[in-house]
């Protein structure tokens, strides 16, 4: 049993990224600034919001979530709080153990081997099953924009289980109108595949490339953020902040629970540790910087949104494009809408930038198979499971059902976080003599009550949630114990997989 916790050295990390045949360091810290912006602005404050502020209420009329109001800008800041206790947490571990494997690689030095896989499979979540609902998301406003000039027929747009889970008569009715192959129904999601393949081929190239398209998407989408806030601020009805907290306290927290998708990605820069130019110092910079940016700009969209309109008109799947159509300012409707498409794309691009990552982590310690290690000999970037995350995230595109993602991811991020959180003063008592280039100011309340605050959040999700969950980390468990704990090279004894395919003598890094 003890086996199971045995913890990794952090003298073991630091080397391991270093070699010739590592992955390259290329990034500063405003790279990292601009890849939590692309990460964090996306899906969250350009879909969730509209949920979060009106709250959510089945056809039968049962609740499942109470809806913040205009007290939505406080939801913001409560998350901005708890994932900035969090972030202190990530940037006092990211300046120690500067690895490509983010929370994972802090647990395993912290907690155990056991943990650190736990977290690991939690980190599924948020990367790759929080990326089929952004894809999802990202294709609906896609169709939006071209529907003026060019209509897809509706079963390219809409997968198989999304039309299922549907109450919506007309896009339900698809299960009999739609072409069929050996009796099936044939109801993909096109757009939504396309744009992850797309991303996919982006990222095996090289990391550089991949960040410049991300700062450009960056400053569309903050260009678009600050059209919505410069003009919504003008045509505000006070009026619409009365009653500012219809469901009290409980509506701010369960509205909390569900927007913090929005907050999703602050920390999918740490993946980048192995690329990261000085990432002692660059790391913790980037993560406090970007996480702050983000939630001063929520906490203005968030007031200017629920001032626009009456918060229960904001509940649709583009909430902010839709407040202008309610407001009367229909001109401006559709570059927002083409933000939303930049800005999910953003987080496409990063949240598959970070899950490769991770599985190329836990291959090289061998809870993983050793052909998840390996690195491209030219573009320096762990191709196979670049490839293979963007291709099992492309078909649960092409096919699933958004709607039970946004929890689910979000339970799995918090659970990480918590963790995090708890690392930090075990580390303290384990190893206290360790250089800190970053440390967490008054460890033990702060990391204490960033892990409290992650579970208090947790609490507002459904029950589902949880017990979808709970499932989650049973059949990790079945995968630890058939593959990682018979192989785990820390258990054994042996140096980490290396299996970087060799350089050829006429290639040269990518740049």
């Amino acid at each position: 049993m003890r086996s199971l916790f045995k913890r990794k050295q952090i003298a073991d990390l630091l080397p391991e990224g270093e070699s010739s045949g590592g992955l390259k360091r290329a990034l500063g810290t405003s790279d990292l600034v601009m890849l939590s912006i692309g990460a964090v602005i996306g899906a969250g404050i350009f879909s969730t919001l509209g949920t979060a502020a009106a709250g959510e209420i089945m056809p039968n009329g049962e609740v499942i979530r109470h809806g913040a109001g205009p007290a939505l800008t406080v939801s913001f800041l409560l998350l901005g709080g708890v994932c900035a206790l969090a972030a202190l947490c990530y940037a006092e571990l990211a300046s120690m153990i500067p690895q490509a494997g983010s929370a994972y690689a802090y647990s395993y030095a912290t907690l155990g081997e056991l943990i650190a896989w736990i977290i690991g499979w939690d980190l599924i979540l948020e990367y790759a099953v929080g990326n089929v609902a952004v894809a999802i998301a990202w294709a609906g406003y896609f169709n939006s924009l071209l529907s003026p000039w060019v209509h897809i027929p509706d079963w390219l747009t809409h997968g198989y289980y999304n039309v299922q889970a549907s109450s919506d008569p007309a896009i339900r009715g698809l299960l009999e109108t739609a072409p069929r192959v050996f009796g099936i129904p044939v109801l993909v999601n096109l757009p939504a595949f396309l744009i992850v393949m797309l991303i996919t081929w982006l990222l095996v190239i090289g990391v550089k490339e991949s960040t410049r398209v991300n700062n450009l998407m960056v400053v569309v989408k903050l260009l678009v953020l600050t059209l919505f806030v410069g003009v919504g601020v003008l045509h505000i009805d006070t009026a619409n902040y009365t009653p500012f907290a219809p469901n009290g306290f409980t509506g701010v927290h369960q509205a909390a629970a569900i927007v913090f998708f929005a907050y999703i990605g602050f920390d999918a820069i740490s993946t980048a540790a192995e690329e990261t130019k000085d990432p002692q110092r660059t790391l913790p910079k980037g993560i406090l910087l970007g996480l702050g940016v983000c939630t001063v700009i929520y906490v203005i969209v968030g007031a200017v949104a629920t001032g626009l309109i009456p918060y229960q008109q904001l509940k649709s799947s583009d909430p902010l494009a839709h407040a202008f159509e309610v407001a009367g300012l229909t001109k401006f409707s559709w570059i927002i809408s083409l933000g939303a498409v930049v800005s999910m794309a953003a987080v496409l691009l990063v949240f598959q930038y970070g899950q490769p990552r991770i599985f190329y982590a836990m291959a090289r310690d061998g809870l993983l198979p050793p052909w998840a290690a390996k690195v491209h000999p030219k573009y320096r970037t762990p191709h196979i499971t670049t490839l293979l995350t963007g291709v099992l995230v492309a078909l649960g595109a092409l096919v699933a059902d958004d709607a039970a993602t946004y929890d689910l991811t979000n339970i799995g991020t918090l659970s990480a976080f918590m963790l995090v959180c708890l690392g930090v003063p075990v580390l303290r008592l384990k190893d206290p003599h360790r250089h800190r280039p970053f440390k967490v100011p008054f460890v033990w309340p702060v990391s204490l009550a960033g892990a409290a605050a992650c579970l208090f959040v947790m609490k507002g999700l459904p029950v589902h949630a949880w017990e979808r969950f709970g499932i989650w980390l049973a059949v990790g468990l079945v995968v630890y114990f058939a593959y990682g704990y018979r192989n785990s090279v820390l258990r054994r004894g042996v140096a980490p997989v290396n299996l970087e395919a060799p350089t050829s003598p006429d290639s040269s890094p990518g740049t």
